[in-house]
């Protein structure tokens, strides 16, 4: 678990010129970081709802997972997690920015799926509400001074239970179910964005001015990636108009 305490300067130091020097140059470190990452993970998005749209106007989605190749576009995206995720330290940072975004191009033809079942305009609005609660939800995780370590492992074990219910309801195949899993998912992961915004706000002086900083900006980009495309599928799947 992550050191949650405030590792910048105390106030006594700050009293001092080097103390204000070290604040400021803090600040602005962590500011380009996070800016970083932010940009990182909406660059992800847009390049996975481009090419969602694309295969799936282009015909060839509608033919493709009607097939069994529609295991391997589904369980692509797990892949690269994974390889970013266990390999990473043995990545270099080209290689993990290189995985990043072939990932959110998996990502794109998985997800094409929602606009073969789903109407574009509940698809938009239902992005942009997710962004501008994902936006509240992590500026929260950013500004709050409430350590938000303790809920960290509550809302893992809750993805776990989430996912064994979501597997448990392929067979079950129950509307019913499947709304509870949607509504408890869309909680969780909104949990998750402010959990991960502050998690990722604290390894930024763990990492600063190391070897590590420019992957640490992909995995961090690819945590609130994953948090934001889940919150917005159940959310989907809660309030959006099938075709």
């Amino acid at each position: 678990m992550a050191n949650w305490s405030d590792p910048r300067p105390t106030v006594s130091a700050r009293t001092t010129g080097a103390g204000v020097g070290a604040q400021a140059g803090y600040d602005a470190g962590l500011r380009s970081y996070m800016l970083s990452v932010y940009n990182y993970m909406a660059s992800g998005v847009l390049l996975t709802g481009v090419v969602a749209l694309l295969f799936a106007n282009s015909g060839l989605a509608q033919q493709v997972l009607s097939t069994p190749l529609r295991f391997l576009v589904m369980l692509a995206p797990l892949g690269f997690v994974m390889v970013l995720s266990f390999g990473i330290n043995r990545l270099s940072t080209f290689a993990a920015q290189a995985l990043y975004w072939a990932f959110a191009v998996a990502m794109g033809l998985s997800l094409s799926s929602i606009f073969l079942v789903y109407t574009g305009t509940s698809i938009a609005q239902t992005f942009f509400a997710t962004a501008a609660a994902f936006a509240g939800l992590s500026l929260y995780g950013y500004t709050t001074k409430k350590d938000l370590s303790g809920f960290g492992t509550f809302l893992i074990m809750g993805v776990v239970g989430l996912l064994v219910a979501s597997l448990i309801n392929i067979f079950l195949q129950s509307s019913a179910f499947q709304l509870v899993i949607s509504v408890i998912g869309v909680l969780l992961f909104a949990g998750l964005t402010a959990y991960d915004t502050q998690k990722i706000k604290s390894l930024y002086f763990q990492v600063a001015g190391s070897e590590f900083a420019g992957k640490s900006v992909v995995m961090s980009a690819l945590t609130l990636y994953l948090d934001f495309i889940n919150m917005f599928t159940f959310l989907l799947q809660l309030f959006g108009d099938r075709r």
